[in-house]
């Protein structure tokens, strides 16, 4: 499986990968008319105490991947969803974090290839 994940905010389109935004909020600053054909998982994402607890604390990156993966778990139509994405060929997990490591994004990616 190819997953790529990229800033919203730095994407272009690819022609090979399919690129997926998947956090619960849409980006800010981001028209719609700037993701047209991107579909939006937000569904996929950490839920909202999930995402408020982290606050993207690099200290509380390991306890917030165990935790996702919990709800990731329990949540299984939209991982199967990104799934079938992912069997027609490549992605690109689509987040609009700052920080570029510890991002929910970069955790779906090691959760989807685990």
């Amino acid at each position: 499986m190819d997953i790529q994940v990229a800033r919203v905010y730095a994407h272009r389109p690819h022609d090979t990968h399919t690129a997926i935004l998947v956090d619960r909020l849409w980006p800010r600053g981001m028209a719609k008319a700037d993701l047209v054909g991107v579909p939006w998982l937000k569904d996929i994402a950490p839920s909202d105490d999930l995402r408020h607890w982290f606050g993207h604390e690099p200290p509380k990156w390991s306890e917030f991947r165990r935790r996702y993966f919990h709800e990731l778990d329990a949540n299984p139509e939209p991982v199967a969803e990104l799934r079938k994405h992912a069997r027609h060929g490549p992605i690109t997990l689509l987040f609009a974090a700052h920080d570029e490591a510890h991002n929910n994004a970069v955790a779906l990616r090691e959760y989807l290839l685990r």
